[in-house]
Parts: C-alpha cells; sequence; structure tokens
C-alpha cells in the first residue's frame, strides 16, 4: 500500500512537472529537458560503466549530452550566433577521444563507443524535441497563444500519447493478453495489449483533431495546430510504433545487463530513462514525420 501511495504521488508530480515545463514557455522546456537529458545521460553511462571492460567519463559525457540539448535549443530557437552554441559539444567530444590516449585505460574503444551511444541514443533525441518546439506548420498559429505555442503543444501531444500507449496497453494486456508481442525481451507485453494502446492513442487524436484549438493554414481549411485529422493519426501512430520498440529497445538493454530499472530517482517509478525509454526512438520519428508534413 505504502509502495503504491509513493507510485502515485511521484507520479502526479512527475505529470504536473512534465506539463508545466512544456507549455509554460520556451525556456522552461528548455530548463526542464536539459535537465532530463543530464539525469538521463548519466544513468546510461553508470549502466554501461557496469562492464568489467568500460570505464567512460561519466562527468564530461553528461556535460556533452546537455550541450547538444542547449545547441539544438538555441539553434532551433534561431537565437543569433546559435551555430556557435555546438562548440561547447564539439570540444567536449574531441576531449573524451584525445582524453583516452593519456588514459591508459584497457579498452578505450569500449570507452569511446559508449561515449559516443550515449550521445546518439540519449540525447539526441531529446535534442531533436527542439526542432518540434519551434516547428512552423503550414504557417499555423494558435488563436490568442504566444509564438512558438503550436510547437509546443506538438512536444506535449508526443508525451500524452506515449502515455496513452502504456496506459491502454497495460490494461488491455492485463485483460485480454493471450499472444506475447516480444516474450525474449519483454514476456509482459502481448499483441492485444500492443493493438488496444494503439487503438486508444489514435482515438485520443482524433479528440484533439476535432476539439482542439483550430488554426488558419495559408487559406487552407481549418485545422488543429496546423494538422488535419488524418495527419493527427498519422502522427499518433507514428509515436505509437516507434514508441514501442524505444521501450523494447531498452528492455533488451536492461536484461543485456542483467538490472530491473535504469536508476531509483523516481520512486516507484525507476530512472530517468525507465520513464524516457519510449521517446528515445519515438522524438526521432516524429520530428521526421513532423517535418514532412510541413513540406507536404
Amino acid at each position: 500500500m505504502k509502495n503504491m501511495i509513493v507510485r502515485a504521488l511521484t507520479g502526479v508530480v512527475f505529470l504536473a512537472v512534465m506539463i508545466g515545463g512544456i507549455l509554460h514557455s520556451p525556456a522552461s522546456f528548455g530548463v526542464l529537458f536539459t535537465v532530463i537529458t543530464a539525469f538521463s545521460v548519466w544513468e546510461f553511462t553508470g549502466i554501461m560503466n557496469m562492464r568489467a571492460d568500460v570505464d567512460v567519463n561519466r562527468f564530461i559525457t553528461t556535460v556533452a549530452g546537455s550541450c547538444l540539448f542547449v545547441a539544438f535549443f538555441g539553434y532551433a530557437a534561431g537565437i543569433p550566433g546559435g551555430v556557435l552554441l555546438f562548440m561547447p559539444w564539439l570540444l567536449s567530444m574531441i576531449y573524451l577521444l584525445v582524453a583516452e590516449l593519456y588514459l591508459r585505460r584497457e579498452s578505450p574503444l569500449n570507452n569511446w563507443a559508449y561515449a559516443m551511444m550515449a550521445q546518439i541514443y540519449v540525447a539526441l533525441p531529446f535534442a531533436l524535441l527542439s526542432l518540434v518546439e519551434f516547428i512552423k506548420l503550414n504557417g499555423a498559429s494558435a488563436p490568442g497563444t504566444a509564438v512558438g505555442s503550436v510547437g509546443a503543444w506538438l512536444v506535449l501531444a508526443i508525451y500524452v500519447f506515449l502515455w496513452t500507449n502504456d496506459t491502454g496497453a497495460y490494461c488491455v494486456g492485463s485483460l485480454l493478453g493471450r499472444h506475447k508481442l516480444f516474450p525474449r525481451v519483454s514476456p509482459g507485453k502481448s499483441w492485444e495489449g500492443s493493438i488496444g494502446g494503439g487503438l486508444l492513442t489514435v482515438g485520443v487524436a482524433l479528440l484533439i483533431a476535432f476539439l482542439g484549438p483550430k488554426s488558419q493554414t495559408d487559406g487552407a481549411a481549418a485545422a488543429t495546430l496546423g494538422l488535419s485529422a488524418l495527419q493527427w493519426v498519422g502522427f499518433a501512430l507514428t509515436v505509437v510504433v516507434f514508441g514501442t520498440w524505444g521501450d523494447l529497445i531498452e528492455s533488451l538493454l536492461k536484461r543485456q545487463m542483467g538490472i530491473k530499472d535504469s536508476g531509483n530517482i523516481l520512486p516507484g517509478h525507476g530512472g530517468m530513462l525507465d520513464r524516457f525509454d519510449s521517446s528515445l526512438l519515438a522524438i526521432p520519428a516524429a520530428v521526421v514525420y513532423l517535418y514532412m508534413a510541413v513540406l507536404l
């Protein structure tokens, strides 16, 4: 009972911080995901360092990941000279490469590989969220809201889809789950749960499409935040499919390392990576999808 209360309280605080940080302002979005990126990279490198043949510099790798997010944020926000924000990240990566020449560690190649993986697998997806935060969808703007708020709502939509899919998959899978989705990696997941979560998420996407704030898009018919109902369905399905793969990938990582949780920073919920594993694949896929919607 006590664990359930702790889990529930943590969940409420987590949702409040996420929603508030995303919607309050671009600055709060930037601070929130810089912190999330830092903790996620720190956890990932800690897990990798559990291997006897790996000794990644956790501090510098975490600083580099945070710098990568800040660089993307500044560049996407159109800050003058924003491209210069990439310099600290580049210098951090150069340091991680050159340092192995002098440290005489047993497996420098492994250290390089996992330091780079931390940037690509963990930091880069969060950094790409800035491209959604400042996206301009066919000239769309939400009535009565500040510039950039359209992107903030789309960022939140990614997480709403992920949360809805997780909830639907758990509920439907618990009631009807018979056929295992990927037993080698995650025995608890079923095809029935996955399909149920996907259908529920599509339903939420349609509700957003028909009930959300409409915006005029360059002479075209009014759309919700620049996306038609069909595009919202495609957006939801993209997040669901790639989010499921992202979840399975982290499950494979933890199974390979013989651990249950990536950390314990969130009482009752495990680590930061446990909360954001799905988004590590869903975000890049969503960025590609949304920018294709801009072009088309």
